[in-house]
């Protein structure tokens, strides 16, 4: 390896590696502010948030790679045409794509890498992260009593307390409807003041309750069977404690197999394997639903007394003559006629929209795993096609640092976000071929890739700031000459007058 390459490597990994875990922070904080609602108030351990959250960065990396390249190699060209040592290897007769080409090696070595996580490692940690994302959403939220209002996270109590004290956690004037034998508010405490505590294993709760009522309707059947309501029954106590178990409460956590069945669980052989099956079923369905609505629906009855088919084929303007048939009906047999073959048509218009739409959901089933078996080529090939993208616009641009890059890099990566979502839902909806949708990103901003390339190998000034500026002066000292002209024309034409 020579000088330069390990130059050129050296001064790319660094801001690689940065800006890779800026973009990972930053979409872990998104996923975090998206979720914020599921995971407050739930008392999870840091482990299980470390678990969640290291499992959700494995699925965030084929996403944050390719903008953390686009990001590095306009840092990194940027710095280099700043400092003048992009000018400096040029003036030495080294062209821009020698410059490039151990990058070039490198970041495909990365789409690699990058298809080989998204294939083998990403289906895992998917439903690692779904799966423990759905236990925490089944888990029961810790017991917060707030003064005013009902709380009915113990199943069968619905608690209600009038004020707390937050330093002494004391709770007055508290009432607890027991619904545990589903009669309603049959049974109803009401305390002064109570306490709550959590046993020390944490699977029972303990409320002391101190002065207070009971209330409690006693029914008795009648010989007949009917209940029969008396004067409900009320105890008076100066203490009383009521455990409550909290089973529910704590972290239950399922099998990984819980969201196998889903598209983005699966890696490529997966998914070739369930598209082709899920594409027989489909090609099956439909000839079943034809050959259904051809022989019930289409053709409801057939004449018992009619010529065999080879003599039909001969006469079948004469046997099916629609109008001799019609008008050889009473009036009553032409309504019933007309009736029932408004009813058929009906029948088969209901069935073509009922079946209509369970073949197009059908067929976005189909689609979501095709984008799913394609968004794993597409992510990889991403690396190289930013930093087709980033390397000569650096070049061009020559602004290093964090802010400009950055700001290039996000617009870049909004439009092909952009494309890449926008070709995902019409490739879903069935508008257009998956190719087409899938790989749209890819086809438009790879030539502009290969001509911003071209520019920077060509020295261009397409991207320099200074050829805008001179353009804007050039038309701003044109209008003033024409000011000019014009006040000059202006003047002469009053002395004349006078």
């Amino acid at each position: 390896m020579k000088k330069l390459d390990k130059f050129v490597l050296k001064s790319f990994i660094g801001p690689l590696i940065l800006t890779f875990f800026i973009v990972l922070i930053i979409l872990i904080l998104q996923f975090l502010w998206m979720y914020i609602d599921e995971l407050a108030g739930k008392g999870l351990e840091l482990k299980i948030m470390a678990e969640l959250l290291f499992n959700f960065s494995l699925t965030f990396v084929p996403m944050a790679l390719p903008l953390a390249i686009l990001l590095a190699s306009l840092m990194t060209f940027g710095n280099m045409g700043e400092y003048s040592e992009l000018t400096a290897i040029k003036s030495s007769g080294i062209p821009l794509g020698r410059i490039m080409r151990p990058l070039v090696i490198m970041i495909s070595v990365i789409c690699v890498v990058s298809f080989f996580f998204s294939n083998n490692v990403l289906p895992y940690a998917n439903r690692q992260a779904r799966t423990l994302l759905q236990d925490i959403r089944r888990k029961r939220p810790d017991i917060n009593l707030q003064a005013g209002t009902f709380n009915n996270d113990i199943d069968g109590f619905s608690i209600k307390i009038t004020e707390k004290d937050p330093e002494t956690n004391r709770l007055d004037r508290v009432y607890i409807y027991d619904h545990r034998n589903n009669r309603g508010n049959s049974d109803v405490i009401y305390a002064d003041s109570a306490y709550m505590r959590v046993t020390p294993d944490e699977t029972a709760m303990s409320m002391v309750m101190y002065n207070g009522y009971s209330y409690s309707e006693m029914p008795e059947r009648e010989p007949g069977g009917e209940e029969k309501k008396h004067p409900f029954r009320k105890d008076v106590f100066k203490e009383q404690t009521i455990v409550v178990s909290l089973s529910g409460f704590d972290l239950q956590r399922t099998e990984i197999d819980l969201f196998k069945s889903n598209a983005a669980m699966k890696n490529i052989a997966q998914l070739t394997h369930d598209i082709d099956s899920l594409n027989k079923r489909y090609t099956t369905k439909v000839n079943q639903n034809y050959n259904e609505f051809t022989r019930t629906l289409l053709f409801t009855e057939r004449n018992q007394n009619a010529p065999p088919e080879h003599i039909l084929e001969k006469t079948v303007a004469p046997v099916f003559d629609t109008e001799f048939l019609y008008d050889s009906l009473s009036v009553i047999e032409r309504k019933t006629a007309v009736s029932r073959a408004i009813a058929n048509i009906k029948s088969a218009s209901n069935y073509l929209s009922t079946q209509g739409e369970s073949l197009h959901a059908d067929v976005k089933f189909i689609k979501r795993y095709e984008v799913n078996w394609n968004k794993k080529f597409t992510l990889s090939v991403a690396c190289l096609v930013f930093f087709l993208i980033g390397a000569p616009l650096g070049a061009i641009i020559r602004k290093g640092g964090l802010g400009t890059p950055a700001v290039i890099s996000i617009l870049f990566f909004v439009i092909w976000y952009v494309i890449s979502l926008s070709g995902e839902k019409l490739v879903e909806e069935n508008l257009i071929s998956t190719v087409a949708g899938m790989w749209a990103s890819t086809y438009i901003l790879l030539p502009v890739g290969i001509f911003l390339t071209y520019k920077a190998s060509s020295d261009s000034v397409i991207m320099n700031i200074e050829t805008y500026l001179g353009f804007f002066r050039m038309i701003k000292d044109y209008l003033y000459r024409l000011f000019i002209i014009g006040t000059r024309r202006r003047y002469s034409v009053e002395e004349k007058k006078i």
